[in-house]
């Protein structure tokens, strides 16, 4: 007498995982990114400021970065063929979103493609989809510039984050949906607050209160960029962290699933299983049942 079937054992989707030698390219890009962001902050009287003068060389240095933490998740096996095409489809997803709402009281309805994309791909994945759209993004609408590394590094940060908070496998429906709105909308604040300062460095004579003084102590120079930024950019950055907002709210439920279900079937940390005779084969699938007999 056969034994009953087991019933098949639905796959739950993973985030891509961030092998050491990965964490390590992107500890490395998040550590350069916060020196080029920041080192006018600490810059004397006489050094040059203007980051229109330090973004060729930060381009030339972040483009092989990103390079490498792809390269380094595929060698730590966490991204195959498979995860390389979603991430070329999401990206240019992103991209097209872009030039919808940018310009337009900071309304940018990228972000909240962002955020569920680094949410159920994890945030090594996330950080690339980031820098990458940005990428693609600045060629599509001509937006090349001085800014674009900063705003490359920025996206990349902001999407690793929404695939670093807690719960990816537990936390669902309504609960998830209210903290990722949350993090849309406290992250697309600090998206606008770091651009902030890359270009606030370059602008003068904005007034005594806001402008950036090069070799003032940097408590003075902190106090003028907080008042920088609620001068010229909280109205922009609220349009932006609204629509973040009401996009995750309005369709994240269904694009969750459909980021889930593409993740799942794509099974990018299935096993492979060795037979004997030195090739390679999928490991057993949980759909095959137990009254299978030898003949």
């Amino acid at each position: 007498m056969s034994s009953p079937t087991k019933r098949p054992t639905k796959r739950r989707p993973r985030p891509i995982r961030i092998g050491p030698r990965a964490a390590a390219a992107l500890v490395l890009v998040t550590l350069i990114g916060i020196a080029a962001f920041g080192w006018p902050l600490l810059a004397d009287r006489q050094s040059g400021f203007a980051h229109s003068q330090d973004a060729p060389w930060l381009f030339a240095a972040l483009l092989p970065l990103l390079v490498g933490v792809v390269v380094a998740t595929i060698a730590d096996d966490g991204m195959d063929a498979k995860a390389v095409a979603m991430l070329g489809v999401l990206a240019a997803v992103g991209a097209a979103l872009r030039p919808l709402g940018a310009g337009t009281a900071g309304l940018e309805p990228m972000f909240f493609l962002m955020v569920l994309s680094g949410r159920v791909l994890g945030p090594g994945f996330g950080f690339v989809l980031g820098a990458v759209t940005m990428f693609a993004s600045a060629l599509l609408t001509g937006g090349v510039g001085p800014w674009m590394p900063f705003q490359m590094l920025a996206m990349g940060w902001f999407s690793l984050g929404a695939g670093l908070l807690p719960g990816p496998d537990r936390l669902r429906g309504r609960a998830e949906l209210a903290m990722l709105a949350l993090y849309g909308f406290l992250g697309s604040f600090a998206y606008g607050t770091i651009m902030n300062l890359q270009g606030w460095v370059i602008l003068q004579g904005m007034g005594q209160g806001i402008s950036f003084h090069p070799g003032d102590p940097l408590a003075a120079n902190l106090t003028r960029f907080l008042a920088y930024c609620l001068a010229t950019s909280v109205g922009w950055d609220l349009g932006r962290a609204a629509l973040t907002v009401v996009l995750t709210l309005a369709l994240g439920t269904t694009l969750l699933k459909a980021l889930r279900r593409a993740t799942r079937k794509a099974a990018f940390d299935a096993p492979v299983a060795f037979d004997p005779g030195g090739g390679s084969a999928p490991a057993p699938s949980p759909r095959r049942g137990t009254n299978d007999h030898e003949g």
